[in-house]
């Protein structure tokens, strides 16, 4: 986990009184009785003003500019991270622990060792010096799903009481990216073509860590240097208040079998 001074389980929960999972993986469809056992859990992660990320525990190197907490999936680059893999999560939004739209969030994504995103879900006003005059601006509403190079894959409204689904489709040799995407029980769509993703780095420098969690950029402090204004890692406001996301359904898969789409069905991969 990446996290702040406090240990992991204050940030992370697996309470089992959380919102129920999404229902996508329940193996049935909606409304066919009896329901089978769950085999989903809701994970909720949540920052603070203690969310900053020491790199080392060197305190030189303290994020200070971040509020983050991450989940690091299993490492095995080799397994996750060759041929075309799918990467599912769900996402909900945490009412009582609200993100605050003035920010960029980004808060699922696979980051390689050169800190760039192969793909990242974002929220929140995208961060900009100088800080921009009208925030949130108008898309800090909406998840986004980006590519490497920050192009908007696909868009959707964040809404309360709502699970969002994502299964993002890379194929790590051709070096493009796929969304499928849906809302609740609803089975994943299509909701992408094909897209290129050629700014990521090819082989296995281009390869990374899957996180998936709140890591909440800061707003530009006027106070600072020139310089230090765009240094969005170790400068810049943040209110330290309490934020959280919660997730389920967090998996990889190949598509050698085809797309998990819910209830143990599968589509074809995305070509076109």
């Amino acid at each position: 986990v990446v996290r702040g001074s406090e240990k992991s389980s204050y940030y992370v929960d697996f309470d089992k009184l959380l919102p129920p999972p999404t229902p996508l993986w329940l193996g049935k469809l909606p409304g066919f009785l009896p329901l089978p056992k769950l085999t989903e859990q809701t994970v909720k992660v949540k920052i603070d003003n203690s969310s900053v990320f020491v790199p080392g525990g060197n305190p030189a190197n303290a994020q200070y500019g971040f509020r983050r907490t991450e989940i690091i999936a299993q490492n095995d680059r080799n397994a996750m991270e060759t041929g075309t893999t799918v990467f599912h999560f769900s996402i909900l939004k945490d009412d009582l622990h609200p993100l605050n739209p003035k920010h960029e969030y980004q808060i699922v994504f696979i980051e390689p060792n050169d800190g760039s995103h192969v793909f990242q879900v974002r929220y929140g006003s995208n961060f900009a010096n100088p800080t921009q005059k009208h925030l949130p601006t108008s898309n800090a509403f909406n998840l986004e799903v980006t590519d490497h190079a920050l192009n908007v894959i696909y868009s959707v409204p964040f809404k309360s009481l709502t699970w969002y689904n994502f299964a993002v489709q890379v194929d790590w040799t051709n070096r493009t990216l796929g969304v499928f995407a849906s809302q609740n029980s609803d089975q994943l769509k299509k909701v992408s073509k094909l897209r290129p993703n050629l700014s990521a780095t090819a082989g296995p420098d281009g390869q990374g860590d899957f996180h998936f969690g709140v890591l909440k950029l800061p707003l530009v402090n006027p106070a600072d240097s020139e310089a230090d204004k765009g240094d969005v890692v170790h400068h810049g406001i943040q209110e330290g208040t309490t934020e959280a996301l919660y997730y389920s359904g967090v998996f990889v898969e190949s598509v050698a079998k085809g797309v998990s789409i819910g209830y143990g069905k599968t589509s074809t991969p995305i070509t076109a």
